[in-house]
């Protein structure tokens, strides 16, 4: 027996009374145009992909729970940091960033690391990478590098000539080159990875005092990587392993989990620190700023429905609460604008009303219409502001904190350019094992580049990071050691 809860309808609720044959004129048709629930099932279908994204188009996602472990109300005044023991419902999305949708998972790129914490003051998005660094430090160049990692436009094909060639002419690219080239390029399952916020960000307490802050998710389940041939198989016997390991595992009960901690900068430091700490190509030294605990995120519960959870979340660095404000960094300053924006794009005006990216706290403002609303769009309520029928208002005590800014407007660089010492440091630190296989996995990607103008600028930026960095991968491609 069809009961009400089970029966099929239009997506106007109307009853459909025959879901296996078109209406046709007569046995052979042709197909009637008066088949409105033939019409809308075909026009949907082919509405049913939004775009996808232009970076982290691949990605998989589960939700979760942060719980504070250690009092940092001295730093933030952020209500979901405010004590020991709270917890705060969020939502996490892990992805590659180059690839299409359909791409393998276990390639070597950056993964994205995006939280979002559901806090009771809104929503806070906590928006990074698996590295606590990044390619470029301005976001003018963001288009321009995201073009060398997608496809030639006559071949469809990646191309490693525009890879080098950008990276060559961008030397603040190389200390996450490294990254991405050594072992950790390819982790193992997205359970076995860190994760950062890599910018540097602001927190400020309840007196208005404000640190620098960067964050870091250590992985509880400890760092494991895949070895290139291994890699390789992978992506070619099943392309979505991370995204199955990762659902198999909250599946099963083995509930991944990361420790957070942050370090913090008076702000006074950023004037005196020997790198520019609001430059995203840079770490801070934990010798100079030790990691301090913070709480501990664990992902319990897999998504219900992949496109509206996963698919259609959005996050953006933007998305801030009380306590929690943006630095001078520039790359940071650009993508404030570039993800709200593309979420515009893709999934439309009104996404953050979406259940995934909905806040659990309430939403008050004066924003209406646009396509898909689909709540009762703020009903006859007064829709402007400053109004006299009480309709919601500022709170001045919840405006950022000030600091202070100077100087000309103008196009200017960063005003500190080492991009070699931390690189140099990084290749220093690994061991003999690792250095090879680095090597190895360089000299591999750089041996299909044309050009050997842009081979040996690249050597040139090894060599200066390191000597023998440098060496080895010239000799590896059988070119020599660029002249310093």
């Amino acid at each position: 027996m069809t009961t009400e809860k089970n029966k099929l309808t239009t997506s106007w609720g109307a009853p459909v009374g025959d879901n296996q044959n078109s209406m046709t004129a007569g046995a052979r048709g042709p197909t009637l145009i008066q088949d409105v629930h033939l019409l809308e099932k075909l026009a949907h279908f082919n509405r049913e992909r939004v775009p996808e994204r232009v970076v982290h188009a691949k990605g998989a996602g589960a939700h979760g729970y942060f719980e504070v472990t250690n009092d940092v109300t001295p730093y933030t005044k952020a209500a979901f940091l405010s004590e020991v023991g709270k917890r705060t419902p969020l939502f996490v999305r892990f992805s590659t960033v180059a690839g299409e949708n359909g791409s393998a998972d276990t390639v070597r790129d950056p993964r994205g690391f995006a939280v979002k914490f559901y806090t009771e003051e809104g929503n806070y998005d906590l928006v990074g990478n698996n590295t606590p660094v990044f390619f470029i430090r301005d976001a003018i160049k963001f288009p321009d590098f995201i073009h060398t990692q997608k496809r030639h436009p006559q071949t469809h094909l990646k191309n490693p000539n525009a890879v080098w060639d950008f990276w060559s002419l961008s030397p603040e690219s190389l200390h996450q080159v490294t990254i991405l080239m050594s072992d950790r390029g390819i982790p193992a399952t997205l359970r076995h990875m860190h994760g950062f916020g890599s910018h540097t960000f602001k927190w400020v307490n309840a007196a208005g005092d404000g640190v620098w802050v960067k964050y870091h998710f250590k992985t509880e389940q400890g760092i494991q990587n895949l070895a290139p041939d291994v890699a390789a198989q992978i992506a070619g016997d099943n392309p979505d392993y991370h995204t199955e390991d990762l659902f198999n595992a909250i599946q099963s009960g083995n509930y991944p989990s990361w420790k957070l901690c942050v370090q913090i900068m008076p702000l006074e430091d950023a004037n005196t620190y020997r790198f520019d700490p609001f430059d995203v190509t840079k770490v801070w030294s934990q010798k100079d700023y030790p990691l301090i605990e913070v709480g501990r995120m664990v992902l319990d519960r897999n998504p219900e429905n992949y496109f509206a959870e996963v698919e259609q979340a959005t996050f953006s660095p933007g998305t801030l609460v009380p306590g929690i404000d943006v630095s001078p960094d520039k790359m940071l300053q650009g993508r404030l604008f570039a993800y709200h924006d593309a979420h515009r794009y893709r999934v439309g005006a009104n996404h953050q009303a979406l259940p995934i990216n909905r806040a659990r706290s309430e939403v008050n403002h004066y924003q209406r219409d646009g396509q898909m609303r689909f709540d009762n769009n703020g009903g006859g309520s007064v829709y402007y502001e400053p109004n006299s029928f009480g309709g919601p208002a500022e709170t001045p005590e919840n405006k950022p904190a000030a600091y202070e800014v100077s100087g000309q407007a103008d196009s200017v660089a960063y005003d500190r350019d080492d991009h070699y010492t931390q690189a140099g440091d990084l290749y220093r630190l690994l061991s003999e094992e690792e250095r090879s296989r680095l090597v190895q996995t360089i000299v591999g990607a750089m041996q299909p580049v044309e050009k050997d103008e842009i081979k040996l600028r690249q050597i040139g930026h090894f060599y200066k990071a390191d000597p023998e960095y440098g060496r080895r991968i010239a000799e590896g491609l059988g070119l020599p050691v660029p002249e310093q």
